[in-house]
């Protein structure tokens, strides 16, 4: 049997009775006790989430740029200043997606991207050989020396700059992916990102892994909830947010998950997996779905990954489904025939039963109110 891997803060879930799983090959927590508990802290004040299996990956080089800009669907030209962030997938030559990843620009031959933990081994192999091909002579550098804290919420920036004033200063006024250091906190030297999976104002610190203990219970002290994966998964769809393996993968095209804003075809770039987009184009939709409620009121059943949808124009999929703490609704992501539009109402095959359910916009909820 495979041991699985362990974050820095196993110990600390583990004194905090965590229920523990494993998730792409690391023990974490999925909750603390109640992950509706957990899920409602960070739309109404704050939680944090160890998200330290997920890898950090610096390139550094005089190409590295050129080479991200091939390696990316999403156009690192769009970064200019430093500190800046890019979410993009990173797309194999079939136009499937390796990863979804972010990337953020330091300087001219400083980039860091930060990966899938159940990809990382993958990713790394991939970008390796295109670095190869392509004789950009980029350095490739796992940071296993480092460890990533998500904080969000409502609150999240007034109880970080409380845990770390040191940080205010410069971090107060972070726009929207961007990304600071910040050295000399009680913690090291610190990464600051304004970004998250939640929907919700926050950030995502970066620190080196023997500061991190320390980061995460002096954020408790100031109020911040530890949240698990299961909060972080309810917490992601009803934001309308792609999880890779689920909603896209290496045989799915981001134009067929809802991420077509993510290409950038301007100025003919030729990246990696763009001959085969531009021939096969969008074939399927991707959006909402929002199960009717019984005669009763209630919820008429659960949404889930890999039910059939039927619709007027054939056939679709479930790709992530969930029961929303947000709405008291079941809601899922639907992936349909071009031809269904929003406000259709389809039917789901639930346990051998027909159940009607109607095509929305995603996301569900933003900024911890609902959109539907």
């Amino acid at each position: 049997m495979t041991q699985l891997k362990t974050t820095p803060l196993n110990t600390v879930h583990r004194a905090l009775r965590a229920r523990m799983v494993d998730f792409g090959g690391w023990e974490m927590p999925v909750n603390y006790g109640s992950q509706v508990d957990e899920h409602h802290a960070v739309r109404s004040d704050a939680g944090m989430f160890d998200v330290s299996h997920m890898c950090i990956l610096d390139i550094t080089g005089t190409s590295a740029r050129a080479f991200l800009r091939i390696a990316l669907a999403n156009n690192v030209d769009k970064l200019k200043t430093p500190g800046r962030g890019l979410y993009s997938c990173m797309l194999n030559e079939s136009g499937g997606v390796i990863d979804d990843l972010i990337v953020y620009y330091f300087a001219d031959e400083m980039f860091r991207i930060v990966v899938n933990a159940s990809t990382a081994d993958k990713d790394i192999s991939w970008l390796s050989r295109l670095n190869a091909q392509g004789s950009f002579g980029v350095t490739l550098m796992p940071r296993d020396d480092l460890a990533i804290l998500a904080v969000q919420g409502q609150n999240a920036g007034e109880k970080v700059w409380r845990a770390i004033p040191t940080a205010q200063q410069l971090g107060a006024s972070l726009n929207y992916f961007h990304a600071i250091h910040v050295k000399n906190t009680p913690f090291g030297t610190l990464m600051i990102a304004r970004t998250g999976y939640t929907g919700e104002n926050g950030f995502e610190l970066i620190v080196e892994s023997s500061h991190i203990t320390v980061l995460w219970k002096t954020l408790l002290a100031h109020g911040v909830r530890p949240c698990g994966l299961g909060a972080r998964d309810t917490l992601r769809l009803e934001a309308g947010m792609n999880l890779y393996g689920q909603d896209m993968d290496e045989n799915v095209s981001p134009l067929d998950a809802g991420l077509a804003w993510t290409v950038d075809f301007s100025e003919n770039r030729d990246f990696v997996g763009s001959a085969a987009l531009r021939a096969k184009g969008q074939r399927a939709a991707f959006m909402g779905l929002l199960l009717h409620k019984n005669p009763q009121g209630n919820p008429a059943g659960i949404l889930r990954a890999h039910q059939k949808i039927l619709t007027a124009h054939g056939n679709g999929e479930i790709t992530s489904g969930t029961f929303s703490p947000s709405l008291q609704q079941s809601i899922a992501f639907a992936r349909v025939p071009t031809n269904v539009s929003v406000g259709d109402t389809v039917q789901v095959v639930i346990r051998d039963k027909l159940l009607p359910a109607r095509m929305v916009t995603l996301p569900f909820v933003r900024y911890g109110k609902p959109l539907i």
